[in-house]
C-alpha cells in the first residue's frame, strides 16, 4: 500500500515542479508570459495540494476500515505477521499485502490489482478446498482464506504457507518412483526348438541387449529370472516415457529375424499405481496374466479404473505342448467326482462353438456318472440347428432352461462356463450367482471384467475355439468315449470359429478334427449345420450390396428390423472379407435401443482393438460390441473415429 501511495503523490508533485520551472524561466525571459502563467500555477499548487491531502484522507480511512472489519487487534497486525499474507476485497480487489508476501514472491506495487495477476486460482476455489497448493512465480504455497465483514463491507485475508521445497520433493519422487514390469517372451519353446545353438545364443543375445538399452538405458535395471522371464524396475519419468513411444521394444523385438520365421514377440505387464513396490509387483503378475490372456504381443498396465493397453497387432502363436489340457482334466476330473451335479451353459445367444463345446463337456460328466444339463435359451439361440440335430438322433436331454435349473442347484454344485469369461454375457446371470463352484473353459482374449472366482479357469486364446480345447480334454477324462452326434458337436464348433479351416488354425486344431473323425463326426452332416434359407442369404446379399469401404475397411449399416439378423450380420461380415484390398468388415444394426457391431478380419487387422474402443470386445479377427443408441449413425461415426486411431496408431 505505501508504494502505491508514493506513487500517486510524486506524480502530482512533478506536474506542479514543471508548471513552476515554467514560471522561473518566463520570469527571466517574458515578464508578460510570466503574469499570464501565474494563475495556472497557483490553481495547479492548490489542487495538488487537495489531491494530496484528499489521498491521505481516503488512505487513511480505508486503512482503519479494512483494520475494523478484519478485527485482528492492531493497526498493523497484517503487516506484521511472519507468512505471506495480503488482503482482497470482493471483487478480487487487492488492498494489503505485507512485507512477508513481497519477500516470499518478489512481487511489490500489488496495491489495487486483482487478484489474477498473482495466481489463476480464484477466490472461491481457495476457499471452497482450504490448503491448496497454488504457485506464485517460482514458489509453491498452501492458500487459506479468513472472511472478515463489518458494517462497511466484507474483506478476505488469505495467509499463504511456503511449500516450495516439499513441493520439489515431491516431483522428485513422483519422477523417481519406482514401476515394477514383469517380462515374458512369448512361445520361447516355439522360437528355440529345433535351432542350432549358435542361432539360439544369436536371437537369445539380441532380445537381451535390446532388453536391457531400452529399460536401462537412463535409470532402471533389468534381471533375468528364468529362460523366458524378466524382471525390471524403472523411475516412473522413464516409464511415462515408454508410454509415450507406445513401448517401441515391443517393434523391436517383433522385427526380429527368428529361425523358421517364428514371430518373436514380448508380453509385458506394469504395476505403477501403488507407493509399495511388493504391490506394484503384485499388479504387475496380474498385468502379465491379462497380457498373456489376451494374445500376447503386449503391454498391459494396471490402472485405478481397470487395465491400458499397447500393442496387440501381431496374431497369437499356436502352444504346441498338451501337458496343460492333460493336467487340467485331471483337475476338473476331481471336482466332477466330488460334485452333486453338473451345469453347463456358454454365453448369451449361443452360437455352434458354445453348445458345441457344452454338449462335448456334457458327455464327458455324463461318463463319470453325473447329472447334467445344459442351460440354454432356445429362444435367443443361434444354434438351434444343432440342438434339432441332436434332437432327432434322441441326445437332446441335456437341455434345459434356466427356470428349471435353479431349483437343483444345490451347494456342492459345479457350474462349466464354456466359450465366455465374463459374467456380463454368461447365458443366466441368476444360474452363474447361485453356483459357487465356477470353473472357465475360453478362448476368446481375456477382457478386463472377467470372472475371477474360479475354481479353474482354462483359458487358451491361442485355440482357434472353445470345441477344440474340449475336444483335447474329453480325451483325458476317465471312461469317456463321445457319440457320433457329440463329435459332430465339437466339429461344427470348430468349423464356425475357423470359418472352414481358414481361420486361426494350427496343429492341434488339425488333430483335434481327426480325433472327432475318428469318433464318427460326419463332415457332410456338420456342413448342412450351416445352411440358411432362401430369405436368410437375400438379407445377407442386400448388407453385402450395401457395404462402403472406408481406409481398407468394408462396413455395411442397416436399420431394417430382420428376425435373424444375429445369424445374417456375421455371415455377412465374412463374406465382405472377400472383397480386394479389404483388411476388416464391420456390420452394424440395431435391435430396440442397443447397436450390435460384428467385426471381423483375416488376422492382418486387430478388430478387437478397434472394438474395446466401443466398449466391446473378442478376438484379433472377430469381435464384437454393444451400444446402447437409438440410430447406428452415431455408433457409426465412433466406428470411422476408432478405426482413424487404430491407423494412426499403428
Amino acid at each position: 500500500m505505501r508504494p502505491k501511495y508514493w506513487g500517486l503523490r510524486t506524480g502530482y508533485l512533478i506536474t506542479f515542479a514543471a508548471l513552476a520551472g515554467l514560471e522561473v524561466m518566463a520570469w527571466f525571459s517574458c515578464r508578460l508570459w510570466f503574469w499570464i502563467l501565474l494563475a495556472p500555477c497557483v490553481l495547479a499548487f492548490g489542487y495538488t495540494l487537495y489531491k494530496l491531502i484528499m489521498l491521505s484522507q481516503n488512505l487513511r480511512r480505508l486503512v482503519r476500515s479494512v483494520e475494523d472489519q478484519l478485527k485482528l487487534g492492531g493497526t498493523d497486525t497484517v503487516f506484521r505477521l511472519s507468512i505471506p499474507a495480503l488482503v482482497v476485497t470482493p471483487e478480487k480487489e487487492i488492498v494489503c499485502v505485507n512485507r512477508a508476501f513481497e519477500t516470499a514472491t518478489g512481487l511489490e506495487g500489488l496495491f489495487g490489482s486483482r487478484l489474477n495477476k498473482i495466481t489463476t486460482e480464484s477466490l472461491e476455489g481457495i476457499q471452497t478446498h482450504p490448503g491448496r497448493t497454488i504457485q506464485i512465480q517460482d514458489h509453491f504455497f498452501k492458500a487459506y482464506v479468513i472472511p472478515s465483514s463489518g458494517e462497511k463491507g466484507k474483506l478476505f485475508v488469505l495467509l499463504f504457507v511456503e511449500i516450495t521445497n516439499l513441493q520439489k520433493t515431491y516431483e522428485k519422487y513422483q519422477k523417481t518412483k519406482p514401476v515394477v514390469m514383469n517380462i515374458m517372451l512369448d512361445s520361447y519353446e516355439e522360437v528355440i526348438k529345433n535351432i542350432p545353438e549358435s542361432e539360439k545364443t544369436r536371437v537369445l543375445s539380441e532380445i537381451n541387449r535390446d532388453l536391457e538399452d531400452y529399460i536401462a538405458r537412463d535409470s532402471g535395471f533389468l534381471r533375468k529370472l528364468d529362460r523366458d522371464r524378466y524382471l525390471a524396475v524403472v523411475e516412473n519419468d522413464r516409464f511415462q516415457q515408454m508410454v509415450e513411444d507406445k513401448f517401441s521394444v515391443l517393434d523391436t523385438v517383433r522385427n526380429m529375424s527368428s529361425w523358421e520365421r517364428v514371430p518373436i514377440t514380448l508380453s509385458i505387464g506394469i504395476g505403477c499405481m501403488s507407493d509399495s513396490i511388493s504391490q506394484n509387483e503384485k499388479d504387475a503378475s496380474t498385468s502379465l496374466e491379462m497380457a498373456l490372456g489376451r494374445g500376447g504381443d503386449q503391454v498391459a498396465i494396471k490402472t485405478a479404473n481397470g487395465y491400458d493397453f499397447f500393442g496387440g497387432v501381431s496374431k497369437g502363436v499356436e502352444k504346441r505342448t498338451k501337458v496343460k489340457s492333460r493336467i487340467l482334466a485331471n483337475a476338473m476330473s476331481e471336482l466332477i467326482e466330488a460334485s452333486d451335479n453338473v451345469l453347463i451353459m456358454g454365453h448369451s445367444y449361443a452360437d455352434l462353438d458354445a453348445i458345441g463345446a457344452a454338449v462335448g463337456m456334457a458327455r464327458a460328466c455324463t461318463c463319470m456318472g453325473k447329472d447334467v444339463r445344459i442351460v440354454v435359451n432356445r429362444q435367443k439361440c443361434l444354434a438351434t440347428q444343432l440342438i434339432d440335430h441332436l434332437a432327432q438322433n434322441g441326445e437332446d436331454g441335456f437341455f434345459a432352461t434356466e427356470e428349471e435349473v435353479l431349483p437343483a442347484i444345490r451347494r456342492d454344485t459345479l457350474l462349466f462356463i464354456v466359450d465366455t469369461h465374463s459374467a456380463n454375457f454368461v447365458e443366466s446371470r441368476r444360474v452363474y450367482e447361485a453356483c459357487k463352484r465356477v470353473v472357465i473353459i475360453d478362448h476368446h482374449r481375456k477382457v478386463v471384467d472377467y470372472i475371477e472366482n474360479t475354481l479353474i479357469s482354462f483359458h487358451e486364446p491361442y485355440a482357434s475355439s472353445t470345441s477344440e480345447m474340449v475336444t483335447e480334454l474329453v480325451q483325458y477324462f476317465p471312461h469317456c468315449k463321445l457319440t457320433t452326434c457329440d463329435a459332430e458337436a465339437l466339429m461344427s464348433g470348430i468349423m464356425l470359429d475357423t470359418k472352414n479351416f481358414i481361420m486361426k488354425t494350427g496343429v492341434r486344431t488339425f488333430e483335434a478334427a481327426a480325433y472327432l473323425r475318428r469318433m464318427g463326426a460326419d463332415t457332410v452332416a456338420v456342413k448342412k449345420l450351416f445352411a440358411g434359407s432362401m430369405e436368410t442369404y437375400q438379407r445377407r446379399s442386400s448388407l453385402v450390396t450395401a457395404a462402403e469401404i472406408y481406409r481398407r475397411c468394408a462396413i455395411a449399416v442397416t436399420e431394417i428390423p430382420m428376425p435373424d439378423i444375429r445369424v445374417v450380420a456375421p455371415q455377412a461380415a465374412d463374406e465382405l472379407l472377400s472383397i480386394n484390398n479389404v483388411d476388416a468388415s464391420f456390420v452394424l444394426y440395431r435391435e430396440g435401443d442397443v447397436v450390435h457391431v460384428s467385426a471381423r478380419s483375416m488376422g492382418g487387422m486387430n478388430v478387437q482393438l478397434i472394438m474395446e474402443k466401443l466398449g466391446g470386445g473378442g478376438h484379433l479377427s472377430m469381435a464384437g460390441a454393444q451400444i446402447k443408441a437409438k440410430d447406428c449413425s452415431k455408433v457409426k461415426k465412433q466406428l470411422l473415429e476408432a478405426i482413424d486411431e487404430y491407423y494412426d496408431t499403428m
